[in-house]
């Protein structure tokens, strides 16, 4: 359909991609942040060296960069990637993360850019990393509902929502 705004191609091709795959995916965020393209660009990606990064392991995939995001072939690369997850990393590019609503996804950046920040502080600090163990990585998923007690980021958004109301309302008009 025509419209006479303009939509950025490589952004189009990425979200129309994992919208076109995934009907959960009712809201995708794509950012260029500082701390996730450093960490998209360290051979081992994200480390399990924070209660952050954690629960991006637990659904987290990568996509290896492919150039400017222009390239219709790659959708299906990009697809396969993604998978069922719910977090990626894009090789040298940033993070992409899906939800099946606003909330979901926002939560996941949220907690996806913390912990790519997070490593990227400790790393800067020098010395060596201590990684969770693997028992505990692995049980994190598990653990999750139980934080959120069933909620998931429904939990959290409803506080998110009004720490914003309090800084500016207007995004509500």
């Amino acid at each position: 359909m025509p419209s006479p705004y303009f939509i950025n191609p490589a952004g189009f091709t990425i979200h129309s991609a994992v919208h076109a795959a995934r009907e959960d995916a009712l809201c995708v965020i794509h950012l260029h942040t500082d701390y996730g393209i450093a960490v998209s660009a360290q051979a081992e990606g994200l480390l399990p060296i924070s209660q952050q990064a954690l629960f991006a392991l637990s659904t987290l995939a990568y996509h290896d960069y492919e150039g400017l995001a222009l390239n219709e072939d790659e959708k299906s690369r990009l697809v396969a990637d993604l998978g069922d997850k719910s977090n990626m990393i894009l090789r040298n590019h940033g993070l992409l993360t899906v939800g099946k609503n606003a909330a979901e996804a926002f939560l996941s950046m949220y907690m996806l850019e913390r912990a790519c920040r997070i490593q990227i502080l400790a790393q800067a600090g020098g010395g060596t990393l201590l990684s969770v163990p693997d028992p505990i990585l692995h049980s994190v998923a598990a653990q999750l509902g139980a934080v959120t007690v069933g909620q998931g980021a429904q939990l959290t958004w409803p506080g998110l929502l009004r720490k914003l109301d309090r800084m500016d309302s207007s995004f509500r008009e």
